[in-house]
């Protein structure tokens, strides 16, 4: 089967059945993510093993690269989580201070790495690959800041895709915020009455 096939193009937009399959094994995988179940990681290792193979197509290296992150924190949530999905938890001031002096960091320090080797957006794509990297290590532990920094990360990832004229991934990260939001809601009301 040839994932490269144009499903239909539109404006001039050529959708191939690989992106649309991202697409949807995306969707799905972000959306039971809000709810906590464990069945949201096999749903996110396939997304993101579509989404490699697009992201590397498209010159985007960090993003293609953090797909494979993306599978490995896929299992250690399968694991970590247990049967019985997330229960979420709250990041006290000092580990949050920490997590962003991290970021900021690795942000400006990748940065003239992905310049260096020609990526097509360095900046974004070094913000949303160490953004991406923190929210998913903080979902796994099941903090409910996770979903904070994916709205963000995903608010950078929508402009960016719409900017390299990705519009159907540009929709789908614009979804992820609207997801993240939810997800953010959901799991503070949760994490608040969480007994440590």
């Amino acid at each position: 089967m040839n994932l490269m096939v144009t499903v239909f193009t539109a404006w001039g937009y050529e959708l191939s059945l690989l992106e649309l399959l991202a697409f949807i094994t995306s969707i799905i995988g972000v959306s039971l993510g809000v709810f906590g179940p464990r069945k949201t990681w096999p749903w996110w290792s396939i997304s993101s093993l579509l989404y490699a193979a697009l992201f590397f197509q498209w010159k985007y290296y960090a993003s293609g690269f953090l797909q494979f992150i993306f599978i490995a924190g896929a299992i250690a949530g399968w694991f970590g989580w247990g049967p019985k999905g997330a229960v979420p938890k709250r990041l006290n001031k000092r580990e949050t201070a920490i997590w962003g002096a991290a970021y900021l960091l690795a942000w400006f320090s990748l940065y003239p790495i992905l310049k260096k080797i020609g990526a097509a957006a360095s900046l974004t794509d070094a913000f949303g690959f160490v953004g991406s990297c923190i929210a998913q290590f903080l979902m796994v532990i099941q903090r409910y800041e996770s979903w904070i920094v994916w709205v963000v990360v995903d608010a950078v990832y929508t402009y960016q895709y719409w900017q390299g004229e990705q519009y159907l991934t540009a929709i789908l990260y614009f979804i992820f915020v609207l997801i993240a939001v939810g997800g953010w809601k959901r799991w503070r009301r949760e994490s608040a009455t969480t007994k440590y």
